[in-house]
């Protein structure tokens, strides 16, 4: 992510359909380190091994805070197909450790001592718009560049009926 602020007002470069993942976890049990502890370090490793391969289709990511005990991620992919290839990917860390996930679960280890969520959003275009003002990339635009506002249009509803060129 860029930290040298645009000036002015811009909106993100996106065209076509957007694909955002929100994915996360829950400390239940803050003494309970040896179950949380892997799964947050899991996300870093998962972040670092996309970051080093760009053709995986993870475009940007923002970690953010909800509580003491609550992470997550918000993810900007290439496309769907991207996401899915990832998820499911043998060779990949996630499939290795969701796995692990999974069993240490069946086997009651990890039960209430830390949750797991993701939500996962295809977003149509036309469905979509920002405005980003004397802001450096971020979320949206840091996944898919910057340009000035007014070439999506000057309002909200202008920009929301924006189309890609056929």
């Amino acid at each position: 992510m860029s930290v040298k602020p645009n000036a002015g007002r811009m909106t993100a470069a996106s065209e076509g359909d957007v694909v955002v993942l929100l994915i996360g976890m829950r400390i239940n049990h803050f003494w309970a380190v040896r179950h949380w502890f892997p799964v947050l370090m899991g996300m870093g490793r998962m972040l670092r091994e996309l970051g080093s391969d760009p053709s995986r289709g993870l475009l940007s990511h923002v970690l953010l805070t909800a509580s003491p005990r609550t992470y997550y991620v918000v993810q900007y992919w290439e496309s769907k197909e991207k996401l899915y290839a990832y998820a499911t990917a043998p060779d990949m860390f996630h499939h290795a450790a969701w796995a692990r996930f999974n069993r240490m679960e069946r086997e009651g280890k990890v039960r209430q001592h830390v949750g797991l969520w993701h939500e996962t959003y295809v977003v149509p275009e036309g469905s979509y718009e920002s405005i980003y003002v004397d802001m450096p990339a971020f979320g949206l635009a840091a996944a898919h560049g910057v340009l000035p506002v007014e070439r999506r249009g000057r309002s909200a509803k202008e920009r929301l009926a924006h189309r890609s060129a056929p």
